[in-house]
């Protein structure tokens, strides 16, 4: 994590602020990303339509990048932020930037 700008500001001062409750938090997520049945792939782009719905932007970037890690291409990406839009509403193309530019690596 360190210094990576992938990582939001808010989760750099989680892990300096609370290291504790961060290394909790992180401990659950991998326990519960190893309980998960879909493939890295799938799991990374559900997590980033979930991020969209809910419109935690600043989780994108890093998600991103992991899915693209998992092999999601750009329209994958892109398709995940915009799966929630029936449901969502247009609130998810808030997250569509951030998205493309992580993709992009810009």
């Amino acid at each position: 994590m360190g210094n990576d700008p992938k990582v939001s500001n808010a989760f750099m001062s989680f892990a300096q602020n609370a290291p504790e409750h961060q290394k909790i938090w992180m401990e659950t997520a991998i326990k519960l990303d190893g309980a998960s049945n879909l493939d890295k792939k799938t799991e990374t782009l559900a997590y980033i339509a979930v991020l969209a719905a809910l419109r935690l932007d600043s989780g994108i970037p890093f998600h991103v990048i992991e899915a693209k890690k998992a092999g999601a291409s750009r329209e994958e990406v892109i398709s995940a932020v915009l799966i929630g839009l029936p449901a969502a509403g247009n609130a998810v193309i808030q997250s569509l930037p951030a998205a493309v530019q992580a993709y992009d690596g810009q």
